[in-house]
């Protein structure tokens, strides 16, 4: 058996290491490094409650609203408010907006340029490929540059700036729409619209969004593969199998997302063998048996520390091991889908298990999903009417914010004591799917996805199949370690 050390990885927001222990060709065991420590919970202690607004969405450049979601929810709660319609419909666009966003930069310029590489070259496929993606010179990277430069003029609308911005508060939205910047976002998500429909898809969103299983997929792709990009990824995905690559633990969760002030548009819940639970925030707990954090019990996040150990014996990652009542589970846009039922992706998952595939396929459903429900949130807002309610000092409270980023559950527990923040703790979604090991030696999602899979002994390179399975989750490790 031969040990190697794989990383940095390129094209992935922070420094990720992963150990491949191989034997006989395959992956052995895997453990899983987020080597940079950074901080901000220890930075917000302290701090008055509202000053969280200006601190968490600088956790991360490419999902700052996330971050500033989560705490604004977790604000309003400990706040006791309610954001008015307007408010809500605002927050779900800009959100949505970035979350798009995210999977459009995903799909086009950290997943698709790993085919391109020259181990594909005697694919039938390669040249076309190549040409197609290829980093830096491939067409796509200069179609769709623009298209996101313009998408992201959302942001400037709803949000005023991206990142960091400050439009999102506990009491809804602080930047109000006018019936000019309304029809000037219709125009925006006209124009994205018609690049999913014409260069991603190949037809319509409500088409795409319609496909209710893995055979039905298959036979939608064969007449756009060679005209069209997710069309194209499902040829190749089918070609090598990625289908059978990077199978966890088939146990999904989803915090729920864009709450319409009644009913999400995806509904939160617990996807595990083969039913969907109710989901049970008090079941969360965060190992440290392997971080390099202080402590040795599983705490739930209120009760959660986060106090460096540099020196703790057997441990290898700055990233915490959350279990929900004390299993591994995944969370992401194919565990959103699970959750929320939709067919196609129920099918593949029964059908292999989560996979590469799956949560690709998972993504690229978000854009025929959430698109429209963006229309029809900008139609409803009303001009005129409130966006935000006045926040409150706080003097001793508790609040929870939960909300769905691109690449899953992200979690934000706030305990206010005496007009300060006396804890604020944050599970990230790759804090989720990239943890270590807990007490009990179970691995994390990531961990146990990349178990079995090619790797040739020797070299200092990620084995392709390992590059893809790790992309495929998306990692934001500097959201892990933040």
């Amino acid at each position: 058996m031969s040990r190697r050390i794989v990383g940095p990885f390129n094209r992935v927001e922070g420094d990720l290491e992963v150990t491949l222990d191989i034997e006989s060709g395959r992956v052995r065991a895997a453990f899983v490094n987020s080597p940079m420590y950074r901080g901000f919970e220890q930075i917000l202690a302290g701090k008055h409650p509202l000053d969280a607004l200006v601190f968490v969405p600088r956790i991360c450049g490419i999902c700052s609203v996330a971050q500033s979601a989560a705490s604004a929810q977790a604000l309003a709660q400990s706040m006791g408010i309610q954001p008015p319609q307007n408010g809500r419909l605002a927050a779900n666009l800009t959100l949505a907006a970035e979350n798009l966003a995210d999977h459009l930069s995903h799909f086009y310029l950290f997943f698709m340029p790993d085919f391109a590489r020259d181990g594909y070259r005697d694919r039938a496929w390669f040249t076309d490929v190549q040409a197609r993606f290829k980093a830096v010179t491939g067409s796509a990277t200069a179609d769709v540059l623009p298209v996101r430069a313009k998408f992201m003029n959302v942001m400037g609308y709803l949000a005023g700036r991206w990142p960091h911005t400050l439009s999102l508060q506990p009491g809804g939205s602080s930047r109000p729409l006018e019936e000019a910047e309304k029809l000037r976002l219709k125009i925006l998500l006209a124009e994205f619209r018609a690049f999913l429909e014409n260069t991603l898809f190949g037809d319509s969103l409500e088409a795409v969004a319609a496909l209710d299983s893995e055979a039905a997929l298959y036979a939608w792709m064969e007449p756009r593969a060679q005209r069209a990009d997710f069309p194209r990824f499902l040829n190749i995905a089918r070609d090598i199998g990625l289908q059978h690559m990077g199978r966890a633990t088939d146990r999904f969760i989803s915090y729920g997302a864009y709450s319409d002030g009644t009913a999400p548009l995806f509904a939160a819940g617990v996807w595990a063998e083969e039913i969907l639970h109710k989901l049970d925030i008090g079941a969360i707990r965060e190992d440290v048996t392997r971080s390099w954090m202080a402590g040795d019990a599983a705490l739930a996040p209120h009760e959660g520390r986060t106090q460096p150990d540099p020196d703790k014996a057997d441990a290898y990652s700055w990233c915490k091991a959350p279990r929900l009542s004390g299993k591994v589970v995944e969370t992401g846009a194919l565990a959103r889908q699970m959750v929320a039922g939709h067919p196609l992706v129920r099918d593949m998952v029964n059908l292999h298990g989560a996979s590469v595939t799956a949560r690709i396929v998972g993504r690229m459903l978000e854009f025929a999903l959430v698109l429209p429900a963006m229309e029809t949130w900008l139609r409803q807002i009303l001009p005129g009417d409130t966006y935000c309610l006045p926040s409150h000092e706080l003097e001793d409270a508790r609040g929870i914010g939960l909300i769905e980023a691109a690449r899953g559950a992200l979690g934000h527990w706030l305990d206010v004591r005496n007009g300060r923040i006396h804890n604020y703790q944050i599970i990230a979604p790759t804090t989720w799917n990239f943890s270590p090991r807990d007490a009990v030696g179970e691995p994390g999602a990531l961990e146990q996805a990349l178990v079995g899979l090619e790797a040739e002994e020797g070299g200092d390179a990620a084995p392709l199949q390992v590059q893809h399975v790790v992309r495929s989750f998306d990692p934001c490790m500097v959201c892990t370690v933040h």
